[in-house]
């Protein structure tokens, strides 16, 4: 009788995962007429700068999301349990909001007449950097928005509880008995924190590297938005393919698999990190 119960979520998954996907792979090695070709995938190569610039920020982003997540998450697990309840309501508060207006809200800040280009105006700093460095062509503001800058900003604001709740949730699972022994045999708590606790940590931090990576390397809103088309993604690329005034779904579909693939080629490399033996080294002095 149980298995009768999965058929609704097999038919899901028939028709908006498998057909999908099916469709995109129909459309990637097939021209506009419908003949066979693998035209759409050497015709890829004029983007090679676009594939880079992506994989580049998405690396940045993900590595900023670890030096903030790790830390915040390891604080976290160290509070009393209702101090870690009310650290996690911090952390979720902004996702409850539309990450559309989230990305929004950045762009008031980031522009050349927001938040911040005024609050340094304001202080002085403005003024300063002009008489410093540019007497001769003095500036009103800082270049914050339409950058690599902002947008790797945008990705870290929205992504970072993408790692630390992965991090912060093998944390607090970790037996406080292995710390307690490791401590007990003369470790320096930077010794126990490098031999025992991160190598335990390691599936969480495994984790979060994934779910921060693959949504950052295919983002297209936080690029359009706060890299105002300077800085254009593979997500931008795909979306113009579809949507923008250069209408080739063949070539989007061809790039979107490509993309696929690479996106699971770094999830089985990061899964070679976490072969299992995070547990086993955790327990190395």
């Amino acid at each position: 009788m149980k298995k009768y119960m999965a058929y609704p979520y097999g038919v899901w998954m028939l028709i908006f995962i498998i057909a999908p996907i099916l469709l995109v792979v129909y459309y990637a090695f097939t021209d506009k007429s419908g003949a066979l070709t693998l035209g759409n995938f050497t015709s890829m190569l004029s983007y090679t700068s676009i594939f880079g610039r992506s994989f580049l920020l998405a690396f940045a982003a993900t590595v900023v999301c670890l030096l903030l997540g790790y830390p915040l998450a390891y604080i976290m697990s160290k509070q009393p349990p209702r101090w870690q309840n009310f650290y996690m309501m911090l952390i979720m508060l902004p996702m409850w909001m539309n990450f559309l207006l989230r990305t929004y809200a950045w762009m008031s800040i980031l522009e050349n007449n927001g938040f911040i280009n005024q609050f340094l105006q304001n202080i002085g700093v403005i003024r300063l950097l002009n008489t410093l460095l540019r007497p001769e062509a003095p500036i009103e503001y800082l270049p914050l928005i339409n950058t690599g800058g902002a947008v790797v900003l945008g990705m870290v604001y929205n992504f970072l509880p993408f790692m630390v709740l992965p991090i912060y949730n093998v944390l607090i699972k970790i037996d406080k008995k292995l710390i307690e022994a490791a401590q007990d045999l003369g470790a320096p708590s930077g010794a126990v924190f490098r031999k025992v606790i991160f190598p335990l940590s390691m599936p969480g931090v495994i984790a979060g590297i994934t779910m921060v990576f693959v949504p950052a390397v295919s983002t297209f809103v936080i690029s359009k938005t706060l890299g105002g088309g300077k800085e254009m993604l593979i997500g931008d690329l795909i979306d113009l393919q579809f949507m923008g005034n250069a209408y080739n779904p063949q070539l989007g579909s061809a790039i979107a698999l490509v993309m696929m693939a690479l996106v699971f080629l770094c999830m089985l490399i990061m899964n070679r990190f976490d072969d299992g033996s995070g547990e086993e080294g955790g327990l190395l002095l």
